[in-house]
């Protein structure tokens, strides 16, 4: 599965499948998992902590604030959809190619 699969770019927005994997010592991107980008996070799955520490995650990584990124589906799964959104179509292509390096593609 190429990196690219991952994600979806629609005008100013990005849309991202997130495989998360709660709990873990080690948070971080960790790749592709399937035709997702595998998110660990030390937080646990309670009370929104683990969606609020992906939003945080991908904010730091993609480089924008925190309030872009919000997670549209899956709110109580391990698979999610992610939305970013940035103020122009160029912002979002280049936080796209930050996308591709952070999932090895």
């Amino acid at each position: 599965m190429t990196a690219e699969a991952v994600f979806t770019v629609d005008g100013t927005t990005i849309r991202i499948r997130v495989f998360v994997q709660p709990r873990s010592s080690r948070p971080g991107v960790a790749g592709v998992h399937g035709d997702a980008l595998k998110v660990r996070v030390a937080a646990p799955p309670e009370d929104g902590r683990a969606n609020d520490e992906v939003c945080r995650l991908l904010a730091r990584a993609l480089r924008v604030h925190r309030r872009a990124v919000v997670v549209s589906a899956g709110h109580t799964s391990r698979a999610k959809t992610v939305e970013v959104g940035c103020p122009d179509a160029a912002t979002a292509s280049a936080r796209a190619a930050l996308l591709v390096g952070l999932a090895g593609g």
